[in-house]
């Protein structure tokens, strides 16, 4: 009987604490776009304002990642933090919750993402993703251009395959943009893979539908998958991108089943 008024009354202080780190999520991005990224616009460089907002939305990130934990919400692992430690790198991850562009962004210098229209829209995270300069998915053949552009300046890009949360299932089918990126730039891929347990924040769920317990993030950052296999010789970019394709989606569902 005491243990299972425990378990409630986790469950309820979880509901409770994740409500306010939504809140506090909604609140602090309305502040920095109307406090911080104007003063950032106006007074620092123009060379340094990209990165700078940057290096503001990592910071933002990772005191939110800290907060949730410290609330109880979540508790988080990462392995291979090392590997990120790069210029240009081309980040692919699998998509298991709402948060993973957080947590990604939070651990990742000067990230670059590709984001929905709704989000520029957003008045909680307009001004983080235009002081940012993250690429927007709307942009047609230009798309492909613009990841291309970001990693030869730099910048780590962070492209989720799956292009939506994954299922319960696991990882959906892979769409092939990301190999095209891939390909097209001869860049390597960093594969990071998510895991969380119990589920929480998953596709289809609400925010108050919390866990029994705490949920654990593993977050582990893989070695890099060369494309060596993939292209040569006679081989189109449609046909080197559909095997990459084939090859990250075997690879990501493997490590699903494998801590299943």
């Amino acid at each position: 009987m005491l243990e299972a008024c425990a378990i409630a009354a986790g469950r309820c202080w979880r509901v409770c604490a994740t409500g306010i780190c939504f809140a506090l999520f909604g609140i602090g991005g309305v502040l920095l776009r109307v406090l911080v990224f104007p003063l950032l616009a106006a007074l620092a460089p123009a060379h340094i304002k990209k990165p700078a907002a940057r290096a503001t939305v990592r910071a933002s990130f990772r005191a939110f990642v800290g907060i949730m934990r410290a609330l109880g919400v979540l508790r988080y692992d990462v392995t291979g933090l090392d590997k990120l430690n790069r210029e240009g790198l081309l980040i692919l991850a699998n998509h298991p919750t709402l948060i993973d562009t957080v947590f990604l962004i939070a651990f990742v210098r000067n990230a670059d993402c590709i984001v929905k229209g709704a989000l520029w829209r957003n008045p909680a995270t307009s001004g983080p993703v235009r002081a940012a300069g993250y690429i927007l998915n709307d942009q047609g053949p230009r798309l492909l251009d613009d990841c291309i552009a970001s990693l030869g300046a730099g910048g780590n890009l962070i492209v989720f395959p799956e292009g939506t949360r994954s299922g319960a299932a696991g990882p959906v089918d892979f769409k092939r943009g990301a190999a095209h990126i891939a390909v097209r730039a001869a860049r390597p891929i960093t594969p990071v893979v998510i895991r969380c347990q119990p589920p929480t924040l998953a596709k289809d769920s609400k925010w108050w539908q919390v866990p029994p317990r705490q949920a654990h993030f593993c977050i582990d950052i893989k070695d890099d998958i060369g494309l060596a296999p993939f292209t040569g010789a006679g081989i189109s970019e449609v046909l080197a991108a559909r095997r990459l394709t084939a090859h990250l989606q075997h690879f990501f569902l493997e490590e699903a089943r494998h801590h299943a």
